[in-house]
């Protein structure tokens, strides 16, 4: 019977720890433009677009931050949220959809965002967290005088990312496809690709000028110059990645002669150099 109780405690114990954890996060609103914002908390970067007629959210992090969240995009004006554009269906970006849609927000994002969430067994329950507009290609959205352009971008960091694209504030939000000052998470087993991770990042190096402000989904606030020396880091694994495997080396063979080793700059907690050297291995391989 001793055994029986303990799995609820432990339970419990871990979910006061979680929130407690959560607790302690601190957000951080930037300025970008008079209407735009960009809010750092944990998880992905969430992008605030707020005028008279309402509020654009993009991503939502997870579910313990929601209503700190909303407090301090409440804080940035008293129009109501409209609208939470998600950037692809990672938890980290879209943990507070249940919050945000329970209070009658309109969720935008891609198909297999929603497809993906209602297959998910932890999401699954969750409808209020789906999407309720969806798209294949993209979408516009008309509020506070202004277009924002919403555009999918095939099998780059997942199946489901979007750039949400702000052409008179000029601020463009990456999603995952922006890592800034950081090696990528391309997530190989849910539809990402070594090729349209690229493709997509050259995409959006054509959207943007010296001007624009780019939110990336983790890092730092930046600019295109740090867009093209991400775009450039990308370019030199894939360069070398394709000669090691032209010459048939395996990967334990490709991570002794630290094929990356100079660019440990780009080492973060979550992607160091065997991993991105992991990835770029299996990706390439899989399209041979």
């Amino acid at each position: 019977m001793k055994k029986l109780l303990l799995w609820p405690l432990l339970a419990f114990g871990c979910a006061a720890q979680s929130q407690q954890n959560m607790n302690d996060v601190a957000l951080t609103v930037t300025p970008l433009t008079e209407h735009m914002h960009m809010l750092e908390g944990r998880g992905g970067n969430i992008g605030i677009f707020t005028g008279e007629d309402g509020i654009i959210i993009i991503d939502s992090q997870f579910a313990p931050l929601s209503e700190r969240i909303q407090a301090e995009v409440q804080k940035l004006s008293d129009a109501p949220i409209n609208y939470l554009v998600n950037t692809h269906f990672h938890g980290d970006h879209t943990g507070g959809n249940a919050h945000f849609g329970s209070t009658g927000v309109t969720i935008v994002a891609h198909d297999n965002v929603r497809k993906r969430l209602s297959e998910n067994e932890k999401t699954a329950s969750r409808t209020d967290a789906f999407p309720t507009i969806t798209y294949e290609q993209g979408v516009q959205l008309h509020i506070n005088g202004q277009s924002v352009i919403i555009m999918h971008v095939h099998n780059a960091h997942t199946d489901s990312d979007s750039f949400i694209y702000f052409p008179e504030e000029n601020v463009l939000h990456m999603g995952d496809v922006f890592f800034n000052k950081r090696f990528p998470y391309i997530d190989l087993k849910s539809g990402g690709s070594i090729d349209g991770y690229q493709e997509a990042v050259k995409a959006a190096l054509m959207l943007v000028n010296e001007e624009t402000q780019i939110i990336p989904g983790h890092g730092p606030l930046a600019s295109k110059a740090d867009l093209i020396a991400y775009s450039e880091m990308l370019s030199v694994i894939d360069e070398r990645m394709r000669q090691a495997l032209q010459e048939g080396k395996s990967l334990d063979q490709i991570k002794k002669e630290k094929l990356v080793g100079d660019l440990s700059d780009w080492n973060w907690g979550f992607i160091n150099e065997d991993k991105i050297i992991e990835t770029f291995y299996n990706g390439l391989s899989a399209n041979d």
